[in-house]
């Protein structure tokens, strides 16, 4: 035999071996269709016992599941921003606080009375539990010339409250210090802040975190008995931690419950009956505990947002499960139908033959569902696993969550669902049939004006499509609560009252050690906080080269001329120094000075800014000192705010991958269950074309896209 016709024989044996495989696997399905109906049944109280031992077992591991309130969990451990972030702590110390405003009613922050609630609250503030520094206009570490020395200390005198003068002359100073005003206190003198900076251990964030909020709401509830008229906002980092996951919890409490309630009031509306709504409900109960337990058995925590998990599987088992049970209930009514002629009634179809009239319909329920309920979910499951893909660990958590739910779903909706329904009383009702008959109206309708709708509904999605540009990866993560949420309200009372709760931090290198004092390298971080202060976006600026120019006035009898930076090296080293010796505990400059003296650290608090203002504003600042810093070697920002900012348009990226991969899937899976590829294609077009209208109509309404919307 020719060796060409030996190749066609090979390749066409192999076709025939590839029909036949896929034969065998048609076979099975259909066989398994046909079959799984009346297994269900004739079993159903072992499916029933074996369904709810699984349940229970998978459910048990939700005792392992842990809540998270680290926002570090937001960020893989190679995540740059993070990296930066770490570095930085490494070198200057932590950076989670815990900020309280104290507002005076009479807009007056050093009246005797504000003045002893802040100094009440400084020293109080050191039983927040992990606090390792409290920063306060009382205790201001104020240097003042003492003839040829120099003299550090706080900038209250508690002795002095009930001098005006004492008071005034404490205004007066608070109000040209740069390291405190905008920041400390307000620069109209209405507000001051108490600042504590906090370290938790990390051992138990969640339970850290309730404890150090508890208490420090604790300080600002006596704050509020004991100075009447004397108002206290509590805010800051592990504050912000702690709302965002008591939210979503408050959320999960409330909105889960609500949606049960809402799917078996629907569901009782629709099947006209309990026992379809009950046995939907459980499948659906324990398709959500199955989803949440496997997670805990995983070892995945739960985050704010995996915690909206048992809402989507509730939605997509609910869908499994209704499409099982009108099929059923449609095959009941196309058997009882020839009955109605004979009654006329509004009422109930008569229950002769009931038990094999139900049985007949739930083995065809399932051999008409069976196919289309496991594609539904396959592709639901490809779709939610893409989310792996996500730079945001807790959205890869929530989209392992969703998978597990949704594979439950599968298998107790073809198995505990049929056996269920096979005890439960099923009502058939007349209206029922004339819903159907409303239905197959409206397919006609659609049919008939295929081409008018087909037109104008694409006109609609090419006009829709065409406004998805318009959305731009944005963030203002403080609108993440709602306004009745007491931290946003008291995080905007900071903002406009006294101080921004955005930071940025820059550690600013010298090249080498001791370098800090090398006046050349000074003037270019002075010019740096100069150039910062003149940005729109800046409400404030910490930098050591204030507290050098005001030690240089100090060493000079206070004269107003001298505040300027030391002349040479040794006298800035000399200067720095002295003030550090003069320091009381916990009030050192090792949160801004590099220990070897090769760096500083400067900090700019900003107004409320979303992530995209945030990067370019870190971009300019980062320009201006490459073209005018030359001694300021290697700078680095960093920063909870900058690694946020950051967070979205990184996420999108990976989305867009994971998203393509799961779209390659979900299309080899359609082309081979419907073994037709143009039907496969077609088929994902009523799957795509939804969340792009979605997109295009969030660009025309609201046109910013954050990290929660990223993973769409």
């Amino acid at each position: 035999m020719p060796c060409g016709d030996q190749d066609r024989l090979v390749r066409v044996r192999e076709a025939a071996v590839g029909r036949s495989a896929g034969m065998l696997i048609v076979q099975a399905m259909r066989r398994l269709e046909s079959r799984l109906g009346d297994w269900a049944i004739e079993r159903r109280r072992a499916v029933i016992a074996a369904a709810l031992a699984l349940s229970a077992v998978a459910a048990s591991g939700t005792a392992f599941l842990e809540f998270s309130a680290d926002d570090r969990i937001y960020f893989d451990k190679d995540n740059p921003q993070l990296v930066a972030a770490e570095a930085m702590e490494d070198t200057y110390g932590e950076t989670s606080n815990v900020f309280f405003a104290v507002a005076p009613e009479d807009g007056n922050a050093t009246s005797a009375l504000a003045l002893e609630a802040a100094l009440w609250l400084t020293d109080r503030a050191w039983q927040i539990p992990f606090a390792t520094r409290v920063d306060s206009l009382t205790n201001f570490q104020h240097s003042m010339a003492d003839e040829d020395d120099i003299l550090v200390r706080d900038l209250v005198d508690r002795g002095a409250l009930d001098d005006a003068g004492a008071r005034a002359r404490v205004r007066a100073i608070a109000l040209a210090e740069p390291l405190l005003a905008g920041r400390l206190i307000a620069r109209d003198g209405r507000a001051s802040g108490v600042n504590v900076t906090v370290a938790l251990p990390g051992d138990d964030q969640m339970r850290e975190g309730a404890l150090v909020a508890e208490v420090s709401h604790g300080l600002a509830d006596q704050v509020r008995q004991r100075f009447p008229g004397i108002d206290v906002r509590v805010t800051g980092l592990v504050i912000f931690n702690q709302a965002f996951m008591e939210v979503s919890l408050s959320d999960l409490k409330t909105l889960v419950p609500a949606s049960f309630a809402a799917m078996t009031l629907t569901l009782l509306f629709l099947t006209g009956g309990l026992g379809g709504t009950f046995a939907i409900m459980l499948v659906v109960a324990l398709s959500v505990m199955v989803s949440v337990g496997l997670g805990g058995w995983v070892g995945l925590p739960m985050t704010a947002p995996s915690a909206i998990a048992p809402v989507v599987v509730l939605t997509v088992a609910i869908a499994s499960c209704v499409h099982i049970f009108s099929s059923l209930v449609h095959s009941m009514q196309r058997e009882a139908s020839r009955t109605l002629a004979d009654r006329g009634a509004d009422g109930p179809l008569p229950p002769s033959g009931d038990d094999a009239l139900k049985r007949n319909a739930i083995a065809e329920s399932m051999r008409v569902n069976l196919q289309p309920v496991f594609l539904a979910c396959l592709t639901t499951t490809l779709g939610f696993l893409s989310m792996n893909a996500s730079e945001v660990p807790p959205l890869r958590h929530l989209g392992t969550f969703v998978a597990f739910g949704v594979g439950a779903a599968f298998f107790l909706s073809v198995t505990l669902l049929p056996a269920l329904l096979s005890l439960v009383p099923i009502r058939l009702r007349v209206t029922e049939i004339r819903r159907d008959a409303a239905m197959a109206a409206l397919g006609e309708f659609v049919i008939r004006r295929r081409r008018v709708l087909g037109w104008g509904f694409g006109a609609v999605t090419v006009a829709l499509l065409a406004s998805i540009p318009r959305n731009e990866l944005n963030d203002v993560f403080l609108h993440y609560f709602d306004e009745t949420v007491g931290f946003r309200r008291d995080a905007e009372f900071t903002v406009e009252n006294l101080t921004g709760l955005y930071t940025i931090d820059y550690s600013l290198s010298s090249g080498e050690p001791g370098g800090i004092s090398d006046p050349s390298y000074l003037s270019d971080v002075a010019a740096f906080a100069e150039w910062y202060r003149a940005q729109p976006e800046a409400l404030h600026v910490n930098v050591i080269t204030d507290t050098l120019r005001r030690l240089n006035r100090s060493m000079h009898g206070d004269d107003p001329a001298e505040y300027r930076l030391p002349a040479n090296r040794e006298l800035a080293a000399q200067y720095l120094l002295l003030y550090e010796l003069s320091l009381p505990f916990g009030l050192d400059l090792d949160n801004q000075i590099a220990v070897d003296r090769s760096a500083t650290r400067m900090t700019v608090a900003t107004r409320t800014l979303s992530s995209n203002e945030v990067i370019a504003l870190d971009r300019r600042a980062l320009q201006w000192l490459a073209n005018h810093a030359p001694k300021i070697v290697r700078p680095e920002s960093a920063g909870g705010t900058l690694m946020f900012a950051h967070l979205g348009r990184r996420n999108i990226v990976a989305m867009l991958m994971g998203t393509t991969i799961a779209l390659v899937g979900i299309s080899l899976v359609l082309v081979f269950a419907l073994r037709s590829l143009r039907l496969g294609l077609a088929s994902l077009v009523p799957n795509l074309v939804p969340g792009a209208l979605g997109f295009g109509i969030w660009g025309l309404t609201v046109g910013e896209v954050g990290v929660s919307l990223s993973m769409v």
